[in-house]
């Protein structure tokens, strides 16, 4: 199974991780009817933030109001990778709190080219998810 991701979106996450590329960023996205719909960006406040990302309590509970009330549903939550693979750290794999969403993780460490991965995670267990850009 793979999953289509509307070139609006991609290019909305690629542009914000371009944006920012000495620190992690992060966002959420939106399904109308089980397909991607509209990208929220939302604020890395990690104390470390070239290392790991924690989104802004109050955009994040702002952003899911607002799918909420617009009768979507979160569909896949993003951050960024400034210097290592596109695949799960285990901070990632730890703080993973959202079973039923994909994870994308896009790597600028791969000499220029930005890499685009989705996972699935839950109980501890990782399942790659091909994506569709």
């Amino acid at each position: 199974m793979s999953i289509h991701l509307p070139r609006q979106i991609v290019n909305q996450i690629l542009s914000h991780v371009q944006a920012h590329e000495d620190r992690e960023v992060c966002g959420l996205i939106a399904a109308r009817d089980g397909l991607p719909y509209r990208c929220h960006t939302i604020h890395n406040i990690a104390d470390q933030p070239a290392v790991r990302f924690v989104m802004d309590p109050a955009e994040q509970i702002a952003a899911l109001r607002k799918m909420r009330e617009a009768g979507e549903e979160l569909f896949a939550i993003y951050h960024s990778h400034p210097d290592t693979p596109a695949r799960p750290s285990k901070t990632d794999l730890q703080e993973a709190g959202y079973p039923e969403a994909l994870y994308l993780i896009v790597s600028l460490s791969t000499q220029g080219v930005l890499e685009m991965r989705g996972y699935t995670i839950r109980d501890g267990q990782v399942t790659e998810t091909a994506l569709e850009l």
